[in-house]
């Protein structure tokens, strides 16, 4: 039985860079599969400054690019750690068509009642110095909030 090859896009949590894939990234390989790794911004080598992420949009960008980039035909399994669920998330919801299934790989994952891509669409949550520090909450989305740096 011939195994299809799949296109895995490896999306590393908070605090961490496309590094953090280094033994499983490997191996995906090894087996005949493609295998994407890279750097949220501001994050690993990504030339971006913390301060300069305004939204988990902005953050997820280059998985963003990649998913745009790919052609329109083609799925992808999606895998995320930890912060990267969020971008997981995100990027399934703008790509539909591109992923195949999206693993929460011991990842936040937004779930109903309280769907985090539609209160990120509504109030667009910032991070304010660090990738990983998230200012939203359930509190939050009942309010009709305007943050500012």
């Amino acid at each position: 039985m011939d195994e299809k090859k799949q296109h895995f896009v490896l999306v590393h949590g908070s605090c961490h860079g496309a590094w953090c894939w280094f033994k499983l990234a490997p191996l995906l390989r090894k087996a005949g599969h493609e295998v994407s790794v890279f750097d949220l911004k501001a994050s690993g080598i990504h030339p971006a400054m913390p301060d300069q992420v305004v939204s988990v949009a902005d953050y997820s960008q280059p998985l963003l690019d990649l998913l745009d980039s790919i052609a329109a035909d083609e799925r992808v399994v999606l895998v995320g750690h930890s912060f990267g669920g969020f971008s997981i998330a995100l990027a399934a919801d703008k790509f539909p068509a591109k992923v195949s299934v999206a693993v929460f790989l011991t990842a936040l994952c937004p779930i109903p009642p309280f769907h985090l891509l539609i209160f990120y669409t509504t109030y667009d949550c910032f991070l304010p110095s660090s990738p990983s520090l998230l200012l939203c909450s359930p509190f939050h989305a009942k309010q009709d909030l305007q943050i500012t740096r």
